[in-house]
């Protein structure tokens, strides 16, 4: 994938639609008859532009001198976003009570005061209604100010009224606040690091989880208390690969937008990540009825409005639908038919470059690879491999890991004996020094290390030793990572029956139906 162009301005206009370029350049030259408004020109420029290069930006548009382009850039950046808020959604609940924050202002200005109060009231109610507490506190703050500054006489005992419900939005907000940031501290360790890779980091996280979470439990009430609870709770389990308890709190963070189906149009981008992780909580408890049925739900809610409406959510849909597919794929070990998915997938990337983050090209680089390795297409397995190993970033180590183990059984897939060597002696170096070799991993190196220079008549005997010692860890949830990753065992049973590792699979996958 190309690098992608950091230019906010030219991400921004990239990500308009038709219909909001038009609206644009109505609203650009409502005040003159002229077309030839630099912002115009610049805009146009712009968005004929399939990457951002200033040096032919300026050399195309010889009126737009280089001085100028900074005050320029910044000018069309704000008439951009000024002609988007005209067309926004009016439904949106931000904009909704925003309005009527501001028309309470303009009726205080005015000396409206009892108008004014009138107008918070409204705001009020429906901000409790829609669990939106911070324009609460904002209404309420105002409220209080309007009764401090002037005799109203609104209601008796107001003052006390006042402020009880401020105390008490204070103490949600409060709560809210120090639940989303161990949910957030949570999530960027798992981005960071992975999953926990020993009973050391294990015990690290869930003590951080335990010391921060204390007694917040028990005081959960509101919607967003239990959001960020649940979400908690969810990253604490996954980073130490408790799966069971993975599943439960993420079908609790699902529920709660089923309880108050409103929220998932005010909140859509929780309900899509809570969506996600419960399909992937069903992936890695290998739920495979579970996984559908969540995914035919998932695939209703794609095709809805509240989808469809919002670029962010769309491509949120796709990114998580996609992840879910692949996993679908699997469980069932349909690898050559995940593998037609792809050109599909990837003009997919391509339209929404501009927006995704390095984390989930890398993720979807790693699935790609798993369904042409699954499918003995060694060769493109290598080549998306390729792709994450020279990307150099600080992301995902697991992911860099699994993908330098995965590429180096790829090439002894293909008998590339010049090069396996040193690829052993550079993934166990790299492995090594992320500390992240477990005992799973160092079975495997050994087998890989000795096994090529031995004969296929001596060879099944070292494979189902290899074999005994991983099912011995199998159930060993700090070693789980190295079956969810790579499904080594899978592929020793492809090697010791003769078959491809997806004919492994699907008997897997169809004794389990047949048993089920």
């Amino acid at each position: 994938m190309p690098n992608r162009s950091t230019d906010p301005l030219f991400q921004l206009i990239k990500s308009l639609e038709k219909s909001e370029k038009r609206n644009f350049k109505l609203y650009a030259t409502r005040n003159t008859a002229s077309d030839d408004l630099k912002i115009i020109q610049l805009f146009d420029a712009l968005d004929k532009m399939d990457t951002y290069d200033e040096g032919i930006l300026l050399k195309k548009n010889e009126s737009i001198k280089k001085q100028q382009l900074s005050n320029l850039k910044a000018h069309l950046y704000k008439q951009l976003l000024s002609s988007l808020r005209l067309i926004t959604d009016e439904s949106n609940i931000d904009i909704q009570l925003h309005e009527q924050m501001d028309y309470a202002r303009i009726l205080y200005n005015k000396g409206l005061y009892l108008q004014s109060l009138k107008v918070l009231d409204k705001l009020k109610e429906q901000a409790k209604v829609k669990n939106q507490f911070t324009y609460l506190q904002q209404a309420l703050f105002f409220e209080k100010n309007i009764e401090a500054l002037h005799i109203t006489r609104s209601i008796q005992n107001r003052a006390d009224q006042l402020s009880k419900e401020a105390d008490e939005v204070n103490d949600t907000l409060s709560l809210v606040s120090q639940l989303s940031n161990l949910a957030l501290q949570l999530y960027s360790w798992y981005i960071n690091h992975g999953h926990a890779r020993n009973e050391q980091e294990a015990n690290e996280v869930e003590n951080f989880f335990v010391q921060k979470l204390g007694d917040k439990a028990g005081k959960c009430k509101s919607f967003f208390e239990k959001l960020f609870l649940y979400q908690s709770y969810c990253w604490n389990a996954f980073i130490r690969q408790d799966f069971l308890q993975y599943y439960r709190y993420t079908q609790k963070w699902v529920n709660i937008f089923e309880e108050e189906p409103y929220m998932i149009a005010i909140e859509s981008g929780h309900y899509i990540k809570g969506m996600h992780n419960l399909m992937g909580s069903h992936f890695d408890l290998a739920n495979h009825q579970k996984l559908k049925e969540t995914l035919d739900k998932f695939d209703l809610f794609c095709d809805s409005d509240i989808v469809k409406s919002s670029i962010n959510n769309s491509i949120q849909c796709f990114v998580y639908r996609t992840i879910s597919v692949f996993n679908k794929h699997f469980l069932e070990g349909s690898f050559s038919e995940g593998i037609e998915l792809i050109p599909e997938i990837e003009a997919k990337l391509k339209e929404y470059e501009i927006y995704l983050d390095r984390h989930r090209i890398l993720v979807f680089y790693y699935k790609i690879a798993c369904l042409y390795f699954g499918s003995g297409n060694y060769e493109k397995a290598i080549d998306y491999l390729n792709k994450i190993i020279n990307w150099k970033m600080d992301l995902r180590s697991d992911l860099q890991c699994y993908s330098r183990l995965l590429h180096l059984i790829a090439h002894y897939e293909l008998g590339n004996e010049k090069i396996l060597d040193h690829l052993i002696k550079s993934v166990y170096r790299f492995m090594a020094k992320m500390q992240t070799l477990s005992v799973v991993e160092e079975e495997i190196f050994k087998f890989l290390r000795n096994s090529f220079h031995l004969s296929v008549r001596t060879i099944k005997p070292e494979l189902e030793k290899l074999l005994l010692k991983l099912k011995h860890h199998q159930n060993n949830r700090f070693e789980t990572r190295a079956f969810i990753y790579l499904d080594i065992i899978s592929w020793i049973e492809s090697k010791l029956e003769n078959i491809p590792v997806q004919e492994v699979l699907k008997k897997k996958f169809s004794n389990k139906r047949n048993y089920s």
